[in-house]
């Protein structure tokens, strides 16, 4: 076994913070930070996965409100010790081309498309952590077995501050929150 490069010492004994994700000189493109440990997405990203991110960022983009963006593989600062990065956000925070995340109470919609080795990151930690920040709407999509794409759309429960999910969409998506959005699933993947 190799020994580990250096950028990947955490920089003081209760782990990295947000901040440090901005000074890794060599680490692999989608790294997140999830209580103060480094995730590192290194295995190879699959056509499926592409192209829904892709088109789903695509439909979104045209039906946003004026000052909403869909942003691609951002992070969101959730807080210090927690900067995880979903697959599509919606947010209000104005481009800049030098910004590196996205704040939490700018974010309206997180959405995860799953992966076989990010199943439980995308549908049990990262939710946690969402609605633990406030973020209002998230969506996890899938494929499923027939290879189509399944959405389940969740809405923040104030009371329990977990998500309720609201509804699981197949050929089209309709929800009012947090604008109206119709996306035609069918046409995510060629």
């Amino acid at each position: 076994m190799t020994e580990l490069p250096d950028w990947m010492r955490p920089p003081r004994p209760e782990g990295w913070l947000a901040e440090d994700l901005d000074h890794l000189p060599n680490a692999p493109r989608h790294t997140e930070l999830i209580d103060g440990s480094l995730i590192l997405s290194m295995s190879p990203q699959r056509f499926w996965h592409m192209e829904v991110v892709d088109s789903l960022r695509a439909a979104l983009r045209p039906q946003a409100p004026a000052g909403h963006h869909a942003y691609r593989e951002m992070t969101i600062l959730l807080d210090e010790k927690n900067r995880p990065e979903p697959d599509v956000t919606v947010s209000t925070t104005p481009y800049d081309g030098s910004r590196t995340s996205i704040p939490a109470g700018d974010v309206e919609l997180v959405i995860e498309v799953v992966s076989p080795e990010s199943e439980q990151r995308d549908k049990k930690m990262k939710p946690a952590k969402y609605a633990e920040a406030g973020i209002r709407n998230m969506w996890i999509v899938e494929q499923e077995a027939s290879g189509d794409v399944a959405v389940s759309v969740y809405e923040l429960d104030d009371v329990t501050t977990t998500y309720t999910r609201v509804q699981v969409a197949r050929d089209k998506l309709t929800t009012p929150v947090p604008f109206p959005i119709e996306i035609d699933l069918t046409a995510l993947t060629p």
